[in-house]
């Protein structure tokens, strides 16, 4: 205590530390996704989910054909249409027009959800609010939020995928970690999360923990660990994410 009788507050320094991560330029939205398209396998059936993972067709590498699957019936997807291109009876799940590639092909709901049942879909990827140390993964509500949620086909898509990956910010806009050692926001599904990618690193979910595989251009993983909400195990120089 000082002389004057005031007492100092001490700010601990890992919350210091964070305040400052919380500073640094993260990726873009548009980053993220332009990342994860390049997880896509060549003639792969996917799955894209709101947000973050509908922005991905429009960076798929030219090099590789994707068929991507909509829930409203449709298998073959192209990129988002353009102004001028809209043909409102053409559209994907969030009721946005869309293009198809040579080959597509429209059908019943019901067989759309029959796919994403079934083990048809070789890869979804899916927003999320928190995914677990496991790979648990909550994504279709938040407790409080005035919207009550819906958890439409996420359930289905995420324990039918043979691979999931999850798009997000790596944390809340208050700063507290989505990745997390537990989940404490209703479930979509458990242990079904293979990859993670957000503004910061692209993580990956094995037996063993979570492995991080690459960093956002000017972090390091030291301060990816700061953000995160369990132990990230790194096992080598971690690279920068690469887009090309």
């Amino acid at each position: 205590m000082p002389g004057n009788g005031i007492h100092e507050k001490v700010i601990p320094r890992d919350v210091i530390q964070q305040k400052v991560m919380l500073a640094k330029p993260r990726l873009a939205r548009e980053q993220i996704a332009q990342r994860a398209a390049r997880e896509l396998p060549d003639g792969g059936y996917v799955n894209l989910g709101w947000g973050i993972p509908n922005l991905i067709a429009d960076y798929l590498p030219k090099e590789i054909t994707v068929y991507f699957h909509s829930e409203n019936g449709i298998l073959g997807m192209g990129r988002r249409a353009k102004s001028g291109e809209e043909d409102f009876d053409q559209v994907d799940a969030m009721k946005v027009p869309v293009t198809l590639i040579p080959g597509a092909s429209f059908f019943h709901q019901a067989d759309a959800h029959l796919m994403s049942r079934g083990g048809h879909l070789d890869v979804a990827v899916l927003g999320g609010f928190q995914v677990s140390e496991k790979g648990d993964l909550s994504n279709w509500k938040i407790p409080d939020a005035k919207d009550s949620g819906g958890i439409g086909g996420a359930m289905d898509i995420a324990a039918g995928a043979k691979t999931l990956i999850v798009c997000m910010e790596h944390t809340t806009k208050d700063g507290a970690p989505k990745i997390v050692k537990k989940c404490t926001y209703p479930l979509t599904g458990l242990a079904c999360v293979d990859t993670i990618i957000t503004d910061l690193a692209v993580i990956d979910v094995k037996p063993e923990g979570l492995i991080l595989r690459e960093v956002a251009r000017g972090w390091t993983a030291e301060e990816v660990q700061v953000l995160t909400g369990v132990q990230l195990i790194v096992r080598q120089q971690i690279p920068e994410m690469s887009f090309a």
